[in-house]
């Protein structure tokens, strides 16, 4: 099907909500599946599989749920090929504007002779036979050859031309242990499409697994081979290493259609808000490094790299990080980073340095970095400070903490600050865990209010005098600071961050125009 652009629309299957969830560790509750649900229908996408519903009860109310909540999508439902299975998946679907049911069977050697011990014609009668009976009780059905990539093709070839004549309309071929090689799908599709009697009146889907890390490349292939169904998950989310990611093929067809001449209908605009959803919903985090909806997707530190993006954007982002969500692209400042991006975030916060001061800045931020991985524009600041108010700099340092929690006693904490020329100072606290509670002893003494974005805490060496690292993201005044702290005592490597961090806070709060220092100006922030 093509539109105006002269390109063929995809057609995106989405199987966050089935697929996905079976990954070990991703399950999710009724009223988080309904959320994804809504952002899936808010992004675009045409199918969403919404569970497998004789699998336990509550599958069968989340597939209900779904299927009366979430219009626009078509709600599919999967079901093994027999008659309970379809009759459930029915009547979990009753609600939907669109109903699919979503019939397998799997048809490759080893399936057949060690999981199912079944032969090539009983399989074939299964198939046809569950297909024709799903097509009399919903007028969408799909049938995947589970396990097609290694299934003998002139055999998968007469398992797709007969379900076709059952009734079937969508026919999916599943590379569901992620064995297949991008040349090679590709040509199986292109096969299916040469010999099988029937298939231009259906559509053609590809189901990709990422255990060799190729979902997206394959998918990709089986595209270009004449599939018009891609069958996907947010986050790339799955069983084992996962499946296809959304938001990778989606942006592969939207970012190369000169080449591939496809498009999807995908609200790319939404991809970072229903990759943070999903996310949350499954406790499996983004990997910074991820394409498309990492952190890092569009930030650089490379010194070279931020040059080439400062002067022309294109010459290291072929894709814009508004057009998927992001605000804008992202200048790291850390130990890779060049005087050009430091000049450049300078002036964005209103600075107007001379080269000589920038590079005594530079200088400075190079050896800040070796110690810190990420330079926020606080710890800019606060640099800043170190370098022209020296002797203004306001410093505490941790003289003596006491917490303690329990059950029926609420959490409380007692904290002594020494600060740089002056006396010692003490405070108490109640809070909700003695973390809270020191964060406030320390918050009460300095003065300094923060809002804690995160806090991390990661073991750093071994055994049971392992040390524990803390690492604070707080914000301050519209600035974002980082802290570190060590020690085999949590709660205390969570003063110590917390503490290197409202030093910084205090030390930008200094003036930033100094009469010793006439050069160093501040516009309007």
């Amino acid at each position: 099907m093509q539109n105006g652009s002269g390109n063929e629309r995809v057609i995106v299957f989405d199987t966050t909500l089935r697929d996905g969830e079976q990954a070990p560790g991703a399950s999710m509750t009724l009223q988080q599946k309904l959320q994804v649900a809504r952002v899936l229908g808010h992004l675009g996408v045409d199918v969403i599989e919404a569970g497998f519903p004789v699998a336990s009860p509550g599958d069968f109310e989340a597939v209900q749920a779904v299927a009366r909540a979430v219009e626009g999508p078509t709600i599919a439902a999967l079901a093994r090929a027999s008659r309970g299975d379809i009759d459930r998946a029915v009547d979990a679907l009753t609600g939907a504007r669109k109903q699919r049911v979503h019939v397998f069977l799997a048809t490759s050697p080893i399936h057949r002779q060690h999981k199912l011990k079944m032969s090539r014609e009983d399989v074939l009668r299964l198939a046809t036979g569950s297909v024709a009976y799903a097509r009399s009780r919903c007028e969408d059905v799909e049938f995947s050859a589970e396990d097609a990539a290694r299934t003998e093709p002139e055999f998968l070839a007469e398992v797709v031309e007969r379900v076709i004549e059952a009734g079937a309309t969508t026919i999916n071929i599943p590379d569901t242990v992620g064995y297949a090689v991008p040349a090679q799908f590709a040509e199986l599709i292109a096969f299916l499409r040469r010999t099988v009697r029937g298939i231009d009146d259906i559509v053609l889907s590809v189901h990709c697994h990422d255990d060799l890390g190729l979902a997206v490349a394959n998918s990709l292939a089986a595209l270009q081979a004449g599939a018009r169904q891609v069958e996907c998950t947010v986050n790339g989310v799955g069983e084992r290493a996962g499946n296809c990611s959304l938001e990778e093929v989606v942006m592969a067809l939207r970012t190369r259609a000169d080449f591939l001449k496809l498009e999807t209908g995908i609200r790319t605009q939404q991809l970072c808000n229903a990759s943070r959803v999903v996310a949350a919903a499954t406790g499996f985090h983004v990997a910074r490094n991820k394409a498309v909806v990492g952190q890092n997707a569009f930030a650089h530190e490379s010194g070279i790299h931020q040059h080439g993006m400062i002067e022309f954007p294109l010459t290291y982002e072929v894709m814009r990080p508004e057009d998927v969500g992001f605000k804008s692209t992202s200048l790291v400042l850390g130990k890779h980073s060049g005087r050009h991006a430091l000049a450049s975030r300078l002036r964005d916060l209103g600075y107007e340095l001379e080269p000589a001061q920038i590079d005594q800045v530079f200088e400075e931020l190079k050896k800040l970095a070796d110690k810190k991985k990420e330079i926020y524009d606080g710890d800019l600041e606060a640099l800043l400070v170190s370098l022209f108010h020296r002797s203004a700099a306001a410093s505490w340092t941790l003289v003596s903490l006491t917490a303690a929690s329990g059950t029926g006693t609420p959490p409380s904490a007692a904290v002594r600050l020494q600060r740089r020329g002056g006396r010692a100072q003490e405070e108490a606290a109640t809070g909700d865990g003695p973390v809270d509670a020191v964060f406030k002893c320390i918050e009460r003494i300095t003065g300094v209010n923060a809002k804690l974005r995160s806090l991390q805490i990661a073991s750093v060496s071994a055994g049971e005098d392992a040390q524990g690292e803390a690492t604070v993201d707080v914000e301050s005044d519209g600035r974002r600071f980082r802290g570190r702290g060590v020690n085999t005592d949590i709660v205390v490597a969570s003063a110590e961050a917390y503490l290197e961090v409202v030093n910084h806070i205090a030390a930008g709060r200094l003036p930033r125009r100094s009469p010793a220092v006439p050069e160093m100006t501040c516009g309007a922030v």
